[in-house]
């Protein structure tokens, strides 16, 4: 089974930046895409983005698009969430998840929750006007 561990989220000002981070453990071989979410309170969790395993292919949700960077370190099983110009918008917290096939190139099948498999707790970013 797949444990994902988060780290890096913090009190930031509007127009900071923040790097977060998803280890992940056991059973990664099995693991071809894994990505991030989040959540306000209050409101439905949503999709951010996602990576193949190899790194290659990304998606981005709308919101975050060119602002938010995500990247992935197969050696250390590790992905990464780079978020600049953050917004109090972006207030939420983050969770890494994985999944053990790939997502489409096109369509958004994978901005489902039910797409992936194993999720992690989260971290919490808060982002101060």
């Amino acid at each position: 089974q797949v444990q994902l561990v988060e780290s890096g989220g913090g009190l930031v000002q509007a127009g900071d930046s923040l790097r977060l981070s998803c280890a992940a453990s056991g059973g990664t071989s099995s693991l071809l895409s894994m990505a991030w979410f989040r959540q306000a309170p209050g409101k439905d969790r949503e999709f951010v983005a996602a990576i193949t395993r190899g790194g290659s292919g990304t998606s981005y949700a709308d919101s975050v698009k060119g602002r938010f960077t995500i990247s992935r370190d197969y050696t250390k099983n590790t992905v990464y969430l780079r978020l600049n110009r953050l917004n109090v918008g972006d207030t939420a917290v983050y969770c890494c998840v994985a999944a053990d096939r790939g997502f489409p190139a096109t369509g958004r099948t994978h901005w489902s929750g039910a797409f992936w498999m194993s999720w992690g707790q989260g971290t919490q970013v808060t982002v101060s006007s």
